[in-house]
């Protein structure tokens, strides 16, 4: 019997690469806590893949792959010709 390889939904892979960026990270508005240090978005070390979510991104892109934005002058997509498949989504959408 072959062994089958390992892997996590996708849902619990991209909560480990997508970061919500904070609405205040020094703090409460006008706060004087840490007035006097510089601020830091992120307090562990970044792991390969991470990255900052944008609510102006397609979540998942190998599904609107080939697929231009409707709205005139939208900014275009990120697509990559060479590539139809995103990680965590091997295998998933028009693949």
């Amino acid at each position: 019997m072959d062994k089958e390889e390992y892997h996590d939904f996708s849902n619990v892979e991209k909560q480990r690469d997508y970061l919500i960026p904070e609405e205040f990270p020094e703090g409460p508005f006008g706060s004087a806590i840490a007035k006097d240090e510089p601020v830091q978005n992120k307090n562990t070390p970044w792991q390969e893949g991470q990255r900052y979510q944008s609510a102006f991104n397609y979540e998942n892109k190998s599904l609107h792959e080939g697929m231009p934005r409707q709205y005139p002058g939208a900014h275009p997509t990120h697509d990559d010709s060479e590539k139809d498949e995103q990680p965590p989504y091997k295998g998933y959408g028009n693949s």
